[in-house]
């Protein structure tokens, strides 16, 4: 029988503490064993007490112990331990783990378990939250920055987050216009892209003759841990490795923090800043676009906002309606909860039900490209980490995972040493394979990205015509959408909660083709100016406006699609026209939807036994399955 008390990385145990006294007793012999240490006899002792030695002799001694010294620090340490240094070069102390073995708890899982199970203290009947005597209570306006300010505020990502304020030894300096926050791909904190970003000089503020009538607001979770799966790298697969050979390697220099490290990451939750995300992301909606909540109050009716009930999703959602309505917010709204689970229909998880989604050569070719390219921008930096790590062979992969390390251990812990190992364009390479992974696994490159993001185009089309569903041949749920009370329709305010992979699916399935214009993506190289960039169209809180206007200089209701603040080009999309704005009249781009949702076949793409090659033997640029 295994020891129940063992440190197990997989299940998540704490560690036991490795006190120094274990050591001690190791070390030393017990009182009870004195008894074992003999003397010499009398005679000997004796003999060598009573030995006389000459000052010749104690010299020759003293030399002779000085140069057997020398020619064992040269044997062990060889030439270099003997090398002057130039006069640029400091002379720093050696590290105390310069010879000793890394510790057994190195790379087990650290948890602390907050709150307790059973706190002694906790008399919930004495601690209401409402005691009542609120003092004065009367309501004001409601905001409306997005259309009475001078200018749209600036998201600028991760103020309670730290990057290191330089790289370790022989990494490189820090450019003066890099921001490591914004080269994590879909691990980077959102933020406001720059204005030109997509390609319009346009911002989310409202054009000129314009008003906002309504607001479809689709938002991803927060910053959570690293998922359950990963099929390439994965933090917790590098803590198994170094703690499970944990008694054969030593670290050094920029790793030297390797020597103490424990992993303390969980698994899939929310996390601190995650919360933060969504709380800061909800005041910021209500200052934009209050106003529309009028609309509710003249119709006697609350907004119906939508999330799943995977945790991080509920988590996120309900930090935003925190942050939107503030607290308690209850009787302000209703949170529909669609269940993420194998055989429940569901469009903001539509991989659940969609069976060739779950097939790793059609869902998850991204991998085959990711290889190739880590195995080119990663091998200086594997050479130079592995000659300050003896004992533990690293291969490409455990140093692409030491970077997936860095944005997970700093949006969970607010820090990370594993920052400080990798220079200014390994990040960019970083970036770009996370790219490769979603362009190929979620977005424009995938056989199965358009038919996963068309059940959300059929809601979106529903609620901007106030008609039904016509036909529910795709993830959506004809329970929930067919209610009107579960889906609202004629409403001037919607919010949907889902994950990057789906907010990916659903660019892909509007047919935004101008994010797809430097597609396929090469694994060789970064290209230039690329289009499609995981990190501002798909990091964590990443958010999609989609603005409904009513103008005096352009006829007709007009719609726009915002992303992370820059506005999209709708010029993909049929009948759309190249409009300064990024407008199409909302007609026009019902028509097209509907049309690309009549070409989608839901039984063919997620249910037909077709197959593809992995790598460039077989590509698309419009996310559907071949033909």
């Amino acid at each position: 029988m295994s020891d129940p008390d063992a440190s197990d990385v997989e299940a998540g145990r704490e560690y036991k503490a490795y006190e120094a006294e274990n050591e001690r007793d190791a070390l030393l012999s017990k009182e009870g064993n004195v008894d074992r240490i003999r003397m010499p006899p009398d005679s000997l002792a004796k003999r060598i007490t009573g030995q006389q030695f000459g000052w010749l002799h104690v010299s020759a001694a003293f030399l002779s112990g000085l140069i057997a010294c020398f020619i064992l620090q040269y044997a062990v340490c060889g030439p270099e331990r003997f090398r002057s240094t130039s006069s640029g070069d400091s002379v720093t102390p050696s590290s105390n783990h310069d010879n000793a073995l890394a510790p057994p708890y190195v790379g087990s899982t650290e948890v602390h378990n907050f709150p307790p199970a059973a706190p002694t203290n906790a008399f919930p009947s004495l601690f209401p939250t409402n005691v009542g005597y609120p003092g004065g209570t009367p309501t004001g306006a409601e905001p409306a920055v997005i259309a009475t300010a001078p200018a749209y505020p600036i998201h600028t990502g991760a103020a309670q987050l730290v990057l290191p304020a330089t790289l370790g030894k022989k990494v490189g300096k820090i450019p003066k216009e890099f921001d490591m926050f914004k080269k994590w791909g879909n691990l980077s904190p959102w933020f406001s892209v720059d204005r030109t970003a997509f390609g319009l000089d346009s911002g989310p503020e409202v054009p000129d003759t314009c008003r906002v009538t309504g607001l479809h607001f689709l938002h991803r979770h927060g910053a959570r841990y690293p998922t359950q799966w990963a099929s390439y790298g994965g933090p917790a697969k590098f803590a198994k490795k170094i703690n499970d050979n944990a008694a054969k390697w030593n670290a050094s220099g920029n790793l030297d923090f390797l020597n103490e490290w424990s992993y303390k990451l969980g698994e899939e939750l929310l996390t601190p800043f995650g919360r933060q995300q969504l709380f800061d992301l909800g005041i910021s909606m209500r200052l934009k676009y209050g106003f529309l909540l009028k609309n509710f109050t003249e119709t006697n009716t609350i907004p119906v906002f939508r999330t799943e009930s995977q945790h991080r999703m509920l988590a996120s959602a309900l930090n935003f309606a925190i942050g939107f309505f503030g607290y308690p917010f209850e009787g302000k709204y209703q949170q529909s909860i669609t269940i993420e689970a194998p055989g429940f229909n569901n469009t903001l998880a539509p991989y659940k039900t969609c069976p060739n989604a779950r097939v790793p050569e059609k869902s998850d070719r991204g991998v085959y490209y990711q290889k190739e390219w880590v195995a080119i921008y990663l091998e200086n930096a594997r050479k130079r980490l592995q000659a300050q790590i003896s004992g533990l062979e690293l291969t490409i992969e455990d140093i692409y995972t030491m970077q997936q390390m860095c944005p997970y251990e700093t949006v969970a812990l607010g820090y990370s040493k594993f920052c400080e190992l990798f220079t200014a364009e390994e990040w960019d390479g970083f970036d770009y394979a996370l790219d490769l992974g979603f362009w190929y696994n979620s977005a424009f490159g995938s056989p199965v990205a358009r038919v996963q993001g068309i059940g959300y185009i059929q809601e979106l089309v529903a609620r901007l015509t106030h008609t039904p569903i016509e036909h529910h041949n795709s993830s959506t749920n004809s329970t929930l959408n067919d209610n009107p009370i579960t889906f609202p329709l004629g409403q001037s305010l919607y919010v949907d909660a889902t994950h990057e992979v789906v907010v990916l699916n659903i660019i892909t399935a509007l047919n935004l083709t101008t994010f797809a214009a430097s597609g396929p993506l090469p694994s060789d190289h970064i290209p230039a100016n690329r289009s499609f960039k995981t990190s501002e169209l798909a990091p964590f809180a990443t958010n999609i406006q989609f603005q409904l206007l009513a103008c005096t200089a352009v006829p007709g209701p007009q719609i726009r699609i915002i992303i992370n603040d820059g506005v999209a080009p709708l010029t993909g999309i049929r009948g759309c026209p190249e409009q300064k704005d990024g407008m199409c009249p909302v007609d026009t781009f019902v028509a097209a939807q509907r049309e690309i949702i009549r070409q989608t076949d839901w039984t063919h793409d997620c249910e037909g036994d077709w197959t593809v090659p992995p790598g460039p033997a077989w590509n698309t640029t419009t996310g559907d399955a071949p033909r």
